[in-house]
């Protein structure tokens, strides 16, 4: 009998609620990614014992070149995709220092929240661009 996405093991995975004069930074998932072309607040998964601040700090800084600070956790939401399950763990972040250099996505935007209904988002990233969008999490 084949497992259910939902049986498999849940990898905790970070991810950046960052901005920037009102704008969130946006990332797109690149061609042979199973999540190709959809757009997600970049960050990554926990390594170990690895705490979820840490994680999205050498995320942001081996994707994209940059250092973060990262506050306070603004979400979580635990989604089940055929190949993985994941609880994402949302912070919001603050771009500290570095010049955007992609090394794991195809593309990057800034964005303002009444813009982010144009970009296709990853399932798992969905609530939190519904929660920007109703005001339950500010910029």
């Amino acid at each position: 009998m084949k497992k259910k996405a939902e049986d498999k093991p849940l990898t905790r995975v970070t991810a950046a609620i960052m901005a920037n004069d009102g704008k969130l930074f946006v990332a797109r998932r690149p061609a042979g990614d199973p999540l190709a072309g959809k757009w997600e607040f970049p960050g990554g998964k926990i390594q170990g014992l690895e705490p979820p601040e840490a994680c999205l700090m050498r995320e942001m800084r081996e994707e994209f070149n940059i250092q973060v600070a990262v506050a306070e956790r603004v979400g979580v939401n635990v989604f089940h995709y055929p190949h993985i399950s994941v609880e994402l763990l949302a912070y919001r972040t603050t771009w500290q220092s570095g010049e955007i250099t992609l090394r794991a996505h195809d593309a990057f935007a800034w964005v303002g929240i009444r813009e982010l209904g144009r970009y296709d988002f990853s399932p798992a990233d969905m609530p939190f661009v519904d929660k920007l969008q109703g005001g339950e999490i500010e910029l």
